[in-house]
């Protein structure tokens, strides 16, 4: 980190000082600029891997710029410099989050120091690339929405690179496939040969969310003809262990008693299927009468 002489060498002049007036004179280091913040935090991120003495620093410049959570510093550059200190220190404080892995934390940290319509395009733009590679584009949408919306940023140059990272990190991995049919058909930003390589896009996602979903149902189904399958194979295993234990059981009986259970078992079949335990008739058709008895 490059050191500046006149603030390094302040607390060293002396605390009292020369006298005037008879009161000693207070020399106090003055405050680091928010530019000599953002070096330090940016030499403490790449240099030194120190991450979380690099989003500190980070959070320190935050505060003492105009529109930070405190306005206790005057500013000391002109407004656009500020901005672009400013917009630059939320992009080392995102990158010092991510390699602590507190990605997570990334967007509520930014919103407290911008409203969501004045976020500059490069802090968004790098909000939308992070939430994405973490799957998780779902958290960005509201904001990322709202910021599309707002009719202010509708005129910057950097629109239409966040409208279509909207699109393509946001809208389709999240299957919102008609809201971005919706989201391109009524933007201006778009010429119409991006607009229909867009919309080429925004089909061939549904088309494949499409054949996901009837997949999904079809395998589905077969999960179902599956688990019915098993539940019968199931049930003819426990019949063939019944008949199994019930063969061996008798089959170790006695020879009386296994004739006395095959006799039951008969009498069982006959009490339950009287039709066909009936006697035949003849082939004539005469049934058996019982012969007649002679007069007395």
């Amino acid at each position: 980190m490059k050191s500046d002489p006149s603030v390094s060498a302040a607390p060293f002049r002396g605390s009292t000082g020369s006298v005037r007036g008879g009161e000693p004179r207070r020399a106090a280091a003055a405050p680091a600029s928010p530019g000599l913040l953002l070096e330090e935090a940016s030499d403490l991120l790449v240099v030194h891997l120190d991450f979380g003495a690099a989003l500190e620093a980070c959070e320190r410049a935050l505060r003492g710029l105009p529109g930070g959570r405190t306005r206790d510093a005057p500013a000391a550059e002109p407004a656009g410099a500020s901005m672009e200190v400013k917009c630059s220190l939320c992009i080392v404080g995102i990158q010092a989050l991510a390699e602590m892995d507190r990605w997570r934390e990334v967007l509520s940290w930014i919103l407290q120091y911008y409203q969501v319509p004045d976020l500059p395009p490069k802090v968004l733009e790098l909000c939308i690339l992070l939430y994405s590679k973490m799957q998780e584009p779902g958290v960005v949408l509201d904001v990322v929405s709202a910021w599309l919306q707002d009719s202010d940023n509708q005129g910057l140059p950097e629109y239409r690179v966040v409208a279509e990272l909207h699109l393509q990190r946001v809208l389709l991995p999240l299957g919102l496939v008609s809201e971005a049919e919706e989201f391109v058909m009524g933007s201006r930003v778009f010429v119409e040969e991006q607009r229909q390589r867009v919309l080429q896009a925004v089909h061939a996602a549904r088309q494949q969310l499409e054949k996901k979903h009837s997949g999904f149902l079809e395998a589905q189904k077969l999960n179902q003809e599956g688990s019915l399958s098993h539940q019968f194979l199931s049930l003819l295993m426990l019949l063939r262990q019944l008949w199994d234990s019930a063969t061996s059981r008798l089959l170790s009986l006695p020879l009386k008693k296994s004739l006395l259970a095959a006799l039951i078992l008969c009498l069982l079949v006959v009490r339950f299927d009287p039709a066909g335990s009936a006697l035949p008739s003849d082939q004539e058709g005469y049934t058996c009468s019982p012969p007649p008895t002679s007069p007395p």
